[in-house]
């Protein structure tokens, strides 16, 4: 395996992680932002509400994403083992 190979590889999986995980980190941002807005607006400054309401929306969103990530991460996978060298692949 050459180096241009490696990086490319190494690119993709980043790459891959940043898409499997923007769903999710974009539904807490925007959940904080609107905790945040009402706690301004109403002067209640309970730290607990924000993180008790973003943990259940990113768990609902993940559990929503679930089957899709599966999906992105398996063809990854498939992707990465068809593109391994055979004389590098322990798996073969």
């Amino acid at each position: 395996m050459n180096q241009e190979i490696a990086v490319d590889l190494t690119r993709e999986a980043i790459w891959l992680a940043l898409i499997l995980s923007a769903p999710i980190l974009v539904s807490g941002v925007a959940v904080g932002l609107v905790t945040g807005l009402f706690q301004a607006l109403t002067q209640i400054q309970e730290q607990t509400i924000g993180i008790v309401l973003k943990l259940i929306v990113m768990v609902l969103v993940t559990s929503f994403l679930l089957s899709w990530i599966t999906i992105k991460m398996i063809e990854y996978s498939h992707e990465l083992y068809t593109t391994i060298p055979d004389g590098l692949n322990p798996f073969t």
